[in-house]
């Protein structure tokens, strides 16, 4: 017996989100390799969704994300326009 496990993450950054979405999603599309199946969409708002069978992968994949939708943040913010 195989055991998925999956997450779902919704990103909301206000006017920043495209942007974020845009450098993130970047890596995601570049990376064939990953042993976790992640799909990102934007609509206003911007869907992580993610599914493997070791959850120690889970875990790894959304930490990565999620520090680089914080690291595109705070760059974005830095410079302020």
């Amino acid at each position: 017996m195989t055991l998925n496990f999956s997450a779902k993450i919704i990103v909301d950054a206000k006017d920043k989100t495209k942007a974020i979405f845009d450098s993130v999603n970047t890596d995601n599309e570049f990376y064939p390799d990953n042993p976790v199946k992640t799909q990102m969409t934007f609509n206003e708002k911007i869907t992580i969704a993610v599914e493997t069978e070791q959850l120690s992968h889970l875990r790894a994949n959304l930490n990565s994300t999620l520090r680089l939708i914080q690291a595109s943040y705070d760059s974005i913010e830095s410079v302020k326009i």
